[in-house]
C-alpha cells in the first residue's frame, strides 16, 4: 500500500477526534486505521479498552469495504477477538474486504501493535449506505 490520497482525507467526526485514530491508509479492499496508545483509552488495568480494538476494527473494516477511488461518491455484525496485550505504544487495525455483493460486504482485520504483536482480531458484515 502506498498511503492515503490526501483526496480521499475526510475531516475528523468527533469519536475519531477524541480518541486520537486516523485512517492512514486506505485503497480498494484494503483500509488501515492507527492510534497511540493514550491514557484516556485504557482501563483500570492500564491496558487498551476492549471497545478500542471494536471501535478500530470496525472502523478499518468499513472503510475497507466501501472505497470507490472517487472522493465524492463514499459508501451489521461484528465479532472481535481478544488475544494479547500490546508490548508497544501504538494500535494499528489493517483490514480487508472478502466478499459480498450488492448490498453488503464482508470484511476481516486485525489488531497489532508497532512491534507486530497481535492484539485483536475481527470479521464483521457490514451493509452499503444508500445516498
Amino acid at each position: 500500500m502506498s498511503g492515503l490520497d490526501p483526496r480521499l482525507k475526510e475531516s475528523a467526526y468527533p469519536l475519531e477526534s477524541h480518541l486520537g485514530y486516523v485512517l492512514t491508509e486506505w485503497s480498494k479492499d484494503i483500509a488501515v486505521v492507527e492510534m497511540p496508545l493514550a491514557d484516556h483509552v485504557k482501563n483500570r488495568q492500564g491496558l487498551p479498552h476492549g471497545g478500542i480494538h471494536a471501535t478500530l476494527l470496525d472502523t478499518a473494516m468499513g472503510y475497507a469495504g466501501c472505497f470507490t477511488g472517487d472522493p465524492d461518491n463514499a459508501q451489521m455484525s461484528l465479532t472481535v477477538n481478544y488475544l494479547s496485550r500490546p508490548k508497544g505504544s501504538r494500535l494499528i487495525a489493517t483490514a480487508r474486504r472478502t466478499g459480498g455483493g450488492r448490498s453488503t460486504f464482508f470484511a476481516e482485520g486485525e489488531v497489532c501493535d508497532e512491534t507486530g504483536e497481535l492484539i485483536a482480531s475481527g470479521t464483521g458484515v457490514f451493509r452499503y449506505r444508500k445516498g
